[in-house]
């Protein structure tokens, strides 16, 4: 059961149609989330015909967002992303996997979904072979991560060691 929380700040996806579709395709990837609440128009307008879906409030691993169906097509660009910690190589590959299905790949652990929503999908150790005393380590990290595409951490780990 996803955690129900309102926080002051949540982040509010634009969608010209879609934000129900993905909404649910979201919290189908990640655990403690869910659809919270569905809000419909009430009449004919921008955002769609009455009765259809306007607002979709879910919980992503924990963290409330609003998808909004607003009428238009909107681009996203990089100025915004959604970094994604993941504990293991499975969980990069998995979610890689999914939202690259119908996205596409970028440089550096970076992908589109198919609503061009920018994701980074980031192994939870990268900051630590990014840090310390060693900065020839951090350089050898650096140059493994600009030659990836989906980030591989036993690649990154052997650059680390040297």
């Amino acid at each position: 059961m996803a955690t129900i929380f309102t926080p002051k700040i949540s982040p509010c996806l634009w969608f010209d149609g879609d934000a129900e579709d993905a909404a649910r395709f979201y919290v189908s990837l990640f655990p403690d989330s869910a659809i919270n609440s569905e809000h419909r128009n009430a009449a004919e307008g921008p955002s769609g015909p009455e009765g259809s879906v306007l607002l979709v409030v879910f919980t992503l691993a924990g963290q409330r967002f609003l998808a909004l169906n607003g009428g238009q097509k909107m681009e996203y660009t990089h100025a915004i992303s959604f970094q994604v910690d993941c504990e293991d190589q499975a969980e990069v590959d998995r979610l890689w996997a999914a939202f690259t299905a119908e996205g596409r790949e970028e440089q550096c652990g970076w992908l589109r979904d198919r609503w061009g929503v920018a994701w980074q999908i980031v192994p939870r150790v990268l900051p630590q072979l990014l840090s310390g005393p060693d900065p020839a380590k951090a350089r050898r990290v650096m140059e493994a991560l600009f030659q990836m595409v989906k980030l591989d951490i036993a690649a990154l780990e052997k650059a680390a060691a040297g």
